[in-house]
């Protein structure tokens, strides 16, 4: 199949997710394709494959985290996605690489930082207790300079705020003063909905 057939071919078994766990070999064997957008693709959807079947998808890990180190920002980006989405499955199976995801907080690019908090708002659903001491991370993201980037930054406060919201407390003020101050729209309601996980609590 040339790289469009192949595409169309994984848009189709994306669809078709009775097929997925048996599929995982073989969509992992595309992260050596040539082609950037069959291997970007196909970190994506061992991702989604990853948060419904975690331990199956477990031998393709090494893998995914390979293009950690992709000058293609691209590919950084789309991995950092599938382990955000396989340890929300089941944390256990990315432990071990999950301190690694830290330096994506300070990526030069914004699409792989903004993944970077996707990742971790993914993770933190089902495993928040971990993000106990990393708050400053995403506090420094409140300020990037990308606008989406700050417009994903408050989320992961909201995600922790229902679920731990002792470690997102000490940030009300800032969330407030952003809610109230910041130019970008989006922004302030994203940190007046973190507040408000806080006040659910």
């Amino acid at each position: 199949m040339n790289e469009k057939e192949l595409y169309a071919d994984l848009g189709t078994l994306t669809k078709n997710k009775d097929m997925w766990e048996e599929s995982i070999p073989y969509v992992s064997t595309l992260l050596t394709h040539e082609s950037l957008k069959i291997q970007a693709k196909a970190l994506w959807l061992l991702g989604e494959m990853g948060l419904v079947y975690s331990l199956s998808v477990q031998k393709a890990v090494p893998d995914i985290i390979s293009f950690f180190d992709s000058t293609v920002a691209l590919l950084r980006e789309r991995a950092v996605n599938a382990l955000g989405r396989i340890g929300r499955g089941d944390f256990h199976v990315i432990e071990q690489y999950w301190v690694n995801l830290f330096r994506f907080s300070l990526d030069e690019d914004p699409g792989v930082r903004l993944s970077f908090i996707w990742a971790s708002e993914n993770i933190a659903t089902n495993t928040p207790d971990i993000y106990a001491n990393y708050m400053p991370v995403f506090e420094k993201l409140l300020y990037d300079k990308d606008d989406k980037v700050r417009m994903e930054a408050p989320e992961i406060f909201r995600v922790l705020g229902k679920r731990r919201p002792e470690y997102v407390r000490p940030y009300v003020e800032l969330l407030q003063q952003l809610s109230e101050t910041d130019e970008n729209r989006v922004v302030r309601i994203h940190c007046l909905g973190a507040i408000k996980a806080i006040a659910a609590q």
